[in-house]
C-alpha cells in the first residue's frame, strides 16, 4: 500500500518537528536524570561501605570480645549490611566471624554486575556492592544491600516517566495552539488572496492585517501597498486609454466628416476639395504626432538606459543649436563649461527637445528662451528653460507632467497632445533627475532639470 503523504502546510510541519523535538529532548533529560541520580547513588553506596571497611580495618578483630565491641559500638543496619571476616592468623582461635543474615548471603554466589565495578547480583535479594579490606593477616568481606537505593532510583524513574507522558502527551495540544496563533494569519492572507484573484476589480480589496506576529503584519502590510499600487495603475491604464481614445476620435471624426463632404459635394463643388483635403492633411499630421509620442511614451516606459560619463555643456548645447531655426523664438543660452554627470546623451537630448519645444508653443513668437546650465548649492547640475509665456496656473503645476493633461485654457486653442512633458520626466526619472516647474519672473515658466553629479 502506498503510504499517505504526511500534510504539509506550516502548521502540520511544525506540529511535526516541535513534537519529535520535545520528545527527544524530554527523554534525552530523562536518561540524564535517571544515570546522575543512579550514579550519586552509586557514590553514596561506595562512600558508605568505604566508612565501614576503614572502622573494621581499624578494630583488628581477632577475637570474640573485639567482634563483640566492634558490633555494639557499629551503627551498622545488619538488615542492608553483611558483614564477613576470616581470620587467617595461626594463632586465630576463631577464624570466622559473620554478621546477621550474611551466611543467607553466602549461601548463593552472586553474580558480577558488567561495566560497573564492585557491583553484584544475588537472586532473591538484588543488587550488592561488594568491598573487601585486610590488615594483619584478617580479611573483612563487606556486602552491601542496595535496596533502599534501588527503591529511590526506581521513585525517579516513575516519575520521569510520569513527566515523560505528561509532556508528549500535553506538548501536542500547546504546539496546535501555538502554531494556530501563527498560522491562522497566513491562512486568513491565503483565502482573502483566492478571493483577491477571483476579484474583476482586484485593486479595491485589502488584505486584513494583523497585530501579530509581525513578519505576517509586514507581509499584509507590503501585499496591501502593492496592491494599492496596481489599483493606481490600473486607474492610470483606463484613463490612458480613454484620453488616447479622446484624442484620437476628434482627428479621425474631422477626417471623417470632411472625406464625406468631398464624397457628397466634391464634383458640384470643387472649391472644397482643396480645403478639405487641407483639413484631413492637418488632422493626419496630428494623429501621426500622437501616435508617435503614444509610442515614444510606451518605449520610456520599458526602457532600461545605459548610463555614463556624459559631457553636459556639451550635450546642452548640441540640442539648443539643433533646434535653432526650428522654432520661431531666438534661443539664449548661459551654460557654465566644464560640467559633467552621469547621465544618457539620447535622453537628455529628447528631454531638452520636449522642453524646449514645449516652451515655443505657449510664448511669443517675438519672446526669447533662455536656456541655462549651473551647479546648484549641493554641486548638481541644473538645466533651466525659461520662457516669457503665458505661464501656467498654481492648480495646474502639480498636473502638467501627467499623460494628456492640457488646461483648460489651452485645450483646443494649442496644437499638443498632452504628452511631451509626461514624456520628459518619465525619462528624467530613468536618468536618475528631477524635473520641477515654477514661475518666470516676471512672466512665462522655467523647468527645472536637476541631475545627478558626474
Amino acid at each position: 500500500m502506498r503510504r499517505r503523504p504526511h500534510n504539509q502546510s506550516s502548521a502540520a510541519i511544525m506540529l511535526r518537528s516541535l513534537t519529535k523535538l520535545i520528545a527527544v529532548v524530554t527523554v534525552a533529560l530523562g536518561l540524564a536524570i535517571i544515570l546522575a541520580v543512579g550514579h550519586q547513588l552509586l557514590a553514596q553506596v561506595r562512600t558508605t561501605t568505604a566508612h565501614i571497611s576503614q572502622s573494621l580495618r581499624q578494630a583488628d578483630i581477632d577475637g570474640n570480645d573485639d567482634w563483640e565491641t566492634w558490633r555494639r559500638n557499629s551503627t551498622l543496619d545488619t538488615s542492608q549490611t553483611y558483614v564477613y571476616v576470616h581470620n587467617m592468623r595461626k594463632d586465630a582461635k576463631v577464624t570466622q566471624y559473620l554478621s546477621p543474615n550474611a551466611d543467607d548471603v553466602l549461601e548463593v554466589d552472586p553474580v558480577k554486575v558488567p561495566l560497573i565495578a564492585h557491583l553484584y547480583y544475588r537472586p532473591k535479594i538484588g543488587f550488592l556492592y561488594h568491598r573487601m579490606v585486610h590488615a594483619k593477616g584478617i580479611y573483612y568481606t563487606l556486602w552491601q544491600n542496595m535496596a533502599p537505593q534501588l527503591a529511590v532510583l526506581t521513585l525517579v524513574v516513575q516519575v520521569t516517566v510520569v513527566l515523560l507522558v505528561l509532556t508528549l502527551v500535553l506538548t501536542p495540544f500547546y504546539i496546535r495552539r501555538l502554531t494556530k496563533r501563527l498560522t491562522d494569519p497566513l491562512t486568513a492572507l491565503s483565502q482573502t488572496t483566492q478571493a483577491i484573484a477571483r476579484a474583476q476589480e482586484p485593486g479595491d480589496l485589502q488584505l486584513p492585517v494583523p497585530k501579530r506576529p509581525t513578519e505576517v503584519t509586514e507581509l499584509a502590510g507590503n501585499f496591501n501597498a502593492l496592491l494599492h499600487q496596481l489599483a493606481e495603475r490600473e486607474a492610470q491604464q483606463k484613463l490612458f486609454v480613454m484620453n488616447a481614445a479622446h484624442e484620437l476620435r476628434t482627428p479621425i471624426a474631422t477626417i471623417r466628416s470632411h472625406a464625406q463632404l468631398i464624397e457628397r459635394h466634391g464634383v458640384a463643388h470643387p472649391e472644397i476639395v482643396a480645403k478639405s483635403v487641407g483639413y484631413i492633411t492637418e488632422e493626419s499630421r496630428q494623429m501621426e504626432q500622437l501616435i508617435a509620442e503614444l509610442l515614444q511614451l510606451s518605449r520610456a516606459d520599458r526602457l532600461a538606459l545605459d548610463l555614463g560619463d556624459l559631457d553636459l555643456t556639451a550635450t546642452v548645447a548640441a540640442t539648443v543649436q539643433k533646434l535653432v531655426g526650428t522654432i520661431a523664438q531666438p534661443i539664449a543660452t548661459d551654460l557654465t563649461p566644464g560640467l559633467h554627470t552621469q547621465g544618457n546623451a539620447q535622453a537628455l537630448d529628447q528631454i531638452l527637445v520636449n522642453l524646449l519645444t514645449n516652451a515655443a508653443k505657449y510664448s511669443p513668437k517675438d519672446c526669447p528662451i533662455t536656456v541655462t546650465l549651473s551647479p546648484n548649492a549641493a554641486g548638481e547640475p541644473v538645466v533651466a528653460v525659461k520662457d516669457g509665456g503665458i505661464g501656467i496656473d498654481s492648480a495646474d503645476k502639480a498636473h502638467v507632467f501627467e499623460r494628456f493633461y492640457r488646461s483648460a485654457d489651452v485645450r483646443g486653442t494649442v496644437a499638443g497632445t498632452g504628452l511631451g512633458l509626461a514624456i520628459a520626466a518619465q525619462l528624467a526619472k530613468l536618468t536618475h533627475a528631477t524635473l520641477a516647474v515654477a514661475d518666470n519672473q516676471p512672466r512665462g515658466t522655467v523647468f527645472f532639470l536637476t541631475l545627478p553629479k558626474g
